[in-house]
């Protein structure tokens, strides 16, 4: 952690003018009255972005970044000083002085084209194709190629390179309050790229405004702007003219999405040369990938296979994250008149929101591959970890890593060999470790602290004086677990910041009875949805609280099914509701505790754990923190003899090696199990509930599915299943009239994904497509139940 300096390095990190200087409401001036606040928010600021200790020690030690931090940087606050110029003219076009200052790398495409046809993965796409031309004719390979040949001749021109920089900093201004770089592993950046290693950036798809943003932060650094491959369909063919020649690398014209760019079996071959060529020539490359459907990860594949081929020497992997107040909306396809429609709004409309951009640590590939921390042979396929405990009710589960081959499909790779198939896990490995790299440097929001009490605290409503309570705690708690957060200024202006933000989507009433107003999130879909979406980098800060939380909600489960404390709760999947004298005078045994949290592991989606760590240290990290949070306590037991005092014990001392990664000091104490007991403070049920609450939603989507299979006339398409189940739990929600977050696309297509892997649907390939049903063991509806009993078991509302 490095404490934070008021010499001016944070200045920008302030509220904007713009909503500084709006009209105080009544609310805010009750609020001022009445509370007494820190003139800051987040007295120490850690120190994200470094590179994993262990899979990549030796890029950790190279120390290429400064030691200290070097603050935040607003790119949009461009002034005179930005320049080698003074005076009032410089001061009306200092914009456009910056922008011709900054170092502009030229990329001709020279002889590239030839290159690609005459690679061996090319002439044998083509082979399979019957398209490959007689002798080798080179010009036959291009005009077979011909729809490829704009992907191909992508270039950066440096001149309309600061054209559209200038350009885009002009409507960043117009979209955004502020866009603030982190700058403290820039200059290891630097140094990289002095050295001529080649960069890759990894970053989470979320808005096409991802695909310009660090573009525009590189090349304001002056850095060289990389080679953006972009998953969005431009159909304005003079907009695609314009990028391709600023080196994004677009879809081909025929294909809507990737999906559709992939049926073509030329497309990654062509793709693969394409990215191998750029990486011979220098270039770095940009890369998104997605989490929930796995788009984006072949490219990292690729990269990776280039390098086993000895096609590329090593490359450096920089994870980039960026944080949005609001994720701005963004369509798959887009055409020259919704370009002309949002250029338009933003002439009518204030800066809405700010970003928050963090480049993180460059480390080597290779050297992650060869540290051999990333271990895939002990990945096992999900039914094979809790189908006996669904089932046939085992009390012990078996050790291993969730094999979520779904993110990297078979196709990319030519045979299911044992050799390939372990290194398609490998590349899966490494896409799971750059998402949870990417999602640890991102900074929280203040959005996304207030959405986040507001969907799982205080569902019901909430004063405003306590939100400004609760997002000074909760702002704490996230610094404390070494993340960074993404505002600064007093409490008050955050919270009005974030209220201002998040208006459309709230319900807030203001009585004359009352001191200050009553806030409501909006009983919407859209509504939830929204909050959902921004409450998520909170939910990835918590998750190892999270699953301990879920562990012991499963554990009263039992105890109050057993009748021996049925004051505690009720098992039903739509909630318990909890009295204010609920008392918790249970003892829970730390190894049903850690089954509990274990099994419970393997259910979460894709990017919450890294790959580097076991599944079974995961779980026992998770009961720890729920110890460090003070919500377990652990249970004394009398004995004679202090356990800390080894001279009068009997046992016999066991030795462990050093480096032992899963061994810790708690495993030398005695066999005896330890016990832990529920903390009885006034705030341990709230915090209790607050953290089952974050995985919720997934889970219930998961237990709504599973009753959906039984509306279903399978075998379907999968688009068409995914789009039924969809609908399902949009029906249920409307139907309940609660619950809003369980149904999004992303949870329908990750519910679906996780019953795949849990053997409840099998996948069929036909011509037509991939077709799923449900499997002849879980067409019994008495098993049916036992997964949803599974399931439930964590839910807590």
């Amino acid at each position: 952690m490095v404490q934070e300096k008021n010499d001016g390095i944070n200045k920008d990190m302030v509220l904007p003018p713009i909503q500084q200087k709006r009209p105080a409401l009544s609310w805010e001036l009750k609020i001022k009255k009445k509370l007494t606040v820190p003139t800051c928010l987040g007295k120490f600021r850690p120190f994200v972005g470094q590179c994993c200790h262990q899979c990549t020690p030796d890029s950790l030690r190279k120390k290429l970044g400064q030691n200290s931090p070097l603050g935040f940087n607003n790119l949009l606050s461009v002034n005179e000083t930005h320049t080698r110029y003074r005076g009032w003219l410089v001061r009306r076009v200092c914009c456009m002085l910056f922008v011709s200052g900054c170092k502009a790398y030229a990329s001709p495409v020279s002889n590239r084209l030839e290159r690609v046809c005459q690679s061996n993965r090319v002439k044998e796409a083509l082979t399979a194709q019957h398209k490959a031309p007689e002798g080798g004719d080179c010009r036959g390979q291009i005009n077979s190629l011909s729809p490829f040949l704009p992907l191909i001749n992508t270039c950066i021109i440096p001149g309309l390179l600061r054209f559209v920089g200038w350009v885009m900093l002009k409507m960043g201004a117009s979209m955004f309050d502020s866009i603030q770089v982190n700058l403290n592993h820039l200059p290891a950046l630097h140094t990289a790229s002095q050295e001529g290693s080649l960069l890759v950036y990894v970053y989470i798809r979320q808005s096409i405004m991802d695909c310009v943003l660090i573009p525009l932060v590189l090349f304001c650094r002056s850095l060289r702007v990389p080679y953006t491959i972009c998953p969005f369909q431009i159909y304005s063919h003079s907009l695609r003219s314009i990028l391709q020649r600023v080196g994004v690398v677009l879809l081909p014209t025929s294909a809507l999405t990737e999906k559709d760019a992939e049926m073509d079996s030329l497309y990654l071959p062509v793709m693969t040369s394409l990215v191998r060529e750029l990486l011979h020539e220098g270039q770095a490359i940009s890369v998104g990938v997605s989490a929930e459907s796995g788009q984006g990860c072949q490219w990292l594949a690729c990269i990776r296979q280039l390098m086993k081929e000895g096609s590329v020497p090593d490359v450096s992997l920089v994870p980039v994250g960026i944080s949005y107040d609001c994720v701005p909306k963004t369509k798959i396809q887009v055409g020259l008149s919704f370009v002309l429609q949002w250029l338009w709004s933003l002439l009518w409309r204030r800066p809405g929101g700010s970003v928050r951009i963090h480049i993180a640590q460059p480390f080597s590939l290779k050297e992650m591959c060869e540290s051999g921390r990333c271990r895939v042979d002990e990945w096992l396929p999900l039914q094979d970890l809790l189908l006996p405990v669904i089932l046939h009710n085992r009390a012990e589960s078996v050790f291993g890593q969730r094999r979520v081959s779904w993110l990297l499909p078979s196709s990319h790779y030519a045979s299911e060999l044992k050799e390939l198939a372990t290194e398609r896990d490998l590349s899966i490995a490494i896409t799971l470790h750059l998402i949870f790299s990417v999602t640890s440097c991102m900074a929280v929001m203040c959005t996304s602290l207030v959405s986040s009490l507001l969907l799982y605290r205080h569902r019901k409503g909430v004063s405003t004086s306590l939100v400004c309570h609760d997002v000074a705690w909760l702002t704490d708690e996230v610094l404390f677990r070494n993340r960074d957060v993404g505002f600064g200024g007093s409490l008050v202006e955050v919270v009005h910041y974030s209220l201002s933000q998040l208006a459309p989507h709230l319900i807030m009433a203001a009585a004359p009875s009352r001191k200050d107003p009553f806030i409501i999130p909006r009983p919407s879909l859209a509504a939830t949805l929204h909050l959902t979406l921004q409450a998520q980098i909170v939910t990835h800060a918590f998750i190892s609280e999270a699953v301990g939380a879920c562990a012991v909600s499963a554990m009263l489960c039992e105890v109050a099914n057993s009748g021996i404390g049925s004051r505690v709760r009720t098992s039903d999947v739509n909630g318990e509701e909890v009295t204010s004298d609920m008392e918790f005078d249970v003892v829970l045994c730390q190894s049903e505790l850690t089954e509990k949290a274990l099994q419970l592991c393997h259910l979460l989606p894709p990017g919450f754990m890294t790959p580097c760590q076991s599944s079974q240290s995961f779980a026992l990290d998770a009961i720890d923190c729920l110890v460090r949070c003070g919500i377990l306590i652990m249970e004394e037991i009398p004995r004679d003899v202090p356990i800390c005092d080894f001279w009068k014990r009997e046992e016999t001392l066991t030795w462990t090696t050093s480096d032992d990664p899963y061994q810790s000091d708690s495993d030398r104490e005695d066999e005896e199990q330890r016990s832990y007991k529920i903390s009885q403070p006034s705030q341990c049920p709230e915090m209790l509930f607050f953290l089952c609450s974050m995985l919720a939603g997934h889970l219930r989507a998961l237990c709504w599915t599973t009753t959906g299979l039984d509306h279903l006339h399978t075998p379907l398409p999968e688009a068409e299943f995914v789009a039924q189940i969809h609908s399902h739990l949009c029906d249920t929600a409307h139907k309940k009239k609660r619950h809003y977050e369980s149904c999004s696309e992303e949870a329908a297509y990750t519910a679906v994904r996780t019953l795949i892997d849990l053997g409840v649907l099998s996948e069929e390939c036909q011509k037509e497509g991939v077709f799923l049903g449900v499997t002849p063991l879980f067409q019994l509806s008495e098993n049916r139940q036992k997964l949803h009993r599974f399931i439930s078991q964590y839910l807590y509302n």
